[in-house]
């Protein structure tokens, strides 16, 4: 993010279970909540194209087919 880029602060009610999960991602990608938030939305950009591609998204063994899924609505 560049100086020059306005920064939008969110005010989000989080329950303490998903609190605690934001931040043990956070620990374990070695970022802050704010950084999980925006990968997660980054990966739903990503599955929410591969949907109107008509792609799948989800996860794989090594050179295998998709072992999970991730539907999208």
């Amino acid at each position: 993010m560049t100086k020059t880029q306005e920064i939008v602060h969110l005010n989000l009610d989080l329950s303490p279970e998903l609190n605690e999960k934001l931040e043990e991602i956070a620990q374990k990608i070695g970022g802050t909540k704010s950084d999980v938030l925006r990968q997660a939305i980054a990966l739903m950009q990503i599955a929410i194209a591969a949907k109107e591609q008509g792609k799948k998204f989800g996860i794989a063994e090594s050179n295998q087919p998709l072992a999970t899924e991730i539907n999208i609505p």
